[in-house]
């Protein structure tokens, strides 16, 4: 009997001792290969779905011992959803408490100045970062525009141009809506006029668009922004031609004189005011070019075909400025 108990003791011990060699063996060996991994971790994935997922990247063995890792570590709850760079080397439990940090990849998008609402989309749909569709159709939605605070019948204009840093998992067409919207306030408050003028903001930003478009040479901007003022003083025309474009269905690229008569409410050779709304994003030098115009009483400019324009104060003179400078339509 005592050499039964002496017998079933050693096996006791060896099993003991094998199962802990078989333990440490899973928290010392190294996973990852000699590239790092990106891995997503979905919010609600849960400690199975996250060893799962880690499993299937090559990062660790998704058994027993992952299950109680993450439970006598004090894990189960602190392991965070989102995006994840995973250096080569790292063992299975320096790639968990990694997960436990929070420390998620940062991404950084660019949107430049002078886009539509649709190629804004473009851009954040082709990252990945939101159906192009959903952010169209919130960005025309009333109820979630008012949710913004800011009245408006679409977001056209009011998607500040910026770099943005985005996480993954955390973003959708709501979200990076609702931070563009945040950063056109924020920009806004810091140059908008100390007393209201005879413009709304509505209209100031409708006319810092069209000063976006017009010119790509920074210090011309005041200046166009003065053309538009003094001609919008004198009940004339802005005959600008990307509010013609704006207002177009399927434009092919070739702008023609029949478009110019076309009757659209963002025509500006054919309406007598500013068209209803933004044709794009302004960024904050148009913005800052119609609070601030120069000082001039130009009422014409015409592109000499290198980015910058020829002002004129009379018609005169802007008819011998197109002729030298642009081929008849």
């Amino acid at each position: 009997m005592r050499r039964l108990l002496v017998v079933l003791l050693a096996v006791v011990l060896i099993a003991a001792g094998g199962a802990g060699l078989w333990f440490w063996s899973y928290l010392t060996t190294v996973h990852a290969g000699r590239d790092e991994v990106v891995v997503a971790i979905p919010r609600g994935a849960g400690v199975r779905g996250i060893g799962a997922i880690l499993a299937a990247r090559g990062l660790l063995e998704d058994d027993i011992r992952f299950l109680a890792y993450v439970h006598f570590a004090g894990l189960t709850t602190r392991l965070k959803a989102g995006e994840y760079s995973i250096p080569p080397g790292l063992t299975p439990p320096e790639v968990l408490q990694l997960l436990a940090t929070g420390a998620t990849l940062r991404h950084q998008v660019t949107v430049p100045e002078g886009l539509r609402l649709e190629q804004v989309a473009e851009i954040f749909a082709r990252g990945g970062w939101v159906e192009r569709d959903r952010f169209l159709t919130l960005a025309r939605d009333p109820g979630f525009i008012a949710g913004l605070g800011i009245t408006v019948e679409h977001l056209e204009g009011y998607l500040f141009p910026e770099t943005y840093t985005l996480l993954r998992q955390e973003t959708d067409a709501a979200s990076v809506l609702r931070l563009m919207v945040a950063q056109f306030e924020r920009e806004w408050a810091k140059i908008r006029p100390a007393q209201p003028g005879p413009m709304s903001r509505h209209q100031l930003v409708t006319l810092a668009s069209i000063v976006e478009k017009e010119t790509g040479v920074a210090e011309e901007r005041p200046l166009i922004a003065r053309v538009f003022l003094n001609r919008l003083a004198r009940s004339m025309r802005l005959q600008s031609d990307p509010t013609v474009i704006y207002g177009l269905v399927d434009f092919s690229g070739n702008l023609t004189r029949n478009h110019l008569r076309q009757a659209t409410p963002y025509n500006t050779y054919v309406i007598p005011a500013l068209p209803p709304g933004p044709i794009c994003s302004p960024g904050r030098a148009a913005l800052e070019a119609v609070l601030r115009p120069a000082e001039s009483n130009a009422l014409y400019f015409v592109s000499k075909n290198d980015g910058s324009h020829v002002f004129s104060t009379n018609l005169a003179d802007h008819n011998r400025a197109v002729r030298a400078y642009q081929k008849a339509r």
